[in-house]
């Protein structure tokens, strides 16, 4: 089981930087696969960014929305994982996901689906 807890959410303005933690607890985090997802009012969950476990090179693959914008990294020794975010636009407004799993495929590494865990979320509003 494992259980995750995201943070550093809010609002900011257009072209501005903000910084997200996710924090994890209950398993052995080198061996998982940790993925950002958001939502947007109205609209499907998205993917974002992933950053593959250590045994699998801790491999990371963004989104093209975020690329060049966006960046993921992990610590595996405090458990967490974080989304740098510059450049932020409106169209970033969303709550985001942190994510985890196991065994995940490389195919399967953007759909939420394949991800067994989820935190709770944290909004972030990017105002114009």
């Amino acid at each position: 089981q494992v259980q995750l807890v995201e943070s550093g959410g809010g609002s900011v303005q257009a072209g501005g930087s903000q910084r997200l933690s996710c924090a994890a607890s209950g398993s052995s985090f080198s061996s998982l696969t940790m993925g950002w997802f958001r939502q947007a009012p109205g609209k499907e969950r998205e993917f974002v960014a992933v950053i593959r476990s250590r045994s699998s090179g801790s491999r990371i693959y963004y989104s093209d929305s975020v690329k060049g914008r966006f960046t993921i990294s992990r610590d595996n020794a405090k458990n967490t994982v974080a989304l740098q975010m510059n450049s932020l636009k409106p169209e970033d407004t969303a709550v985001y996901y942190c994510a985890a799993g196991t065994g995940l495929i490389l195919s399967s590494l953007w759909t939420a689906g394949a991800y067994g865990y989820w935190g709770p979320g944290t909004q972030v509003t990017v105002s114009s």
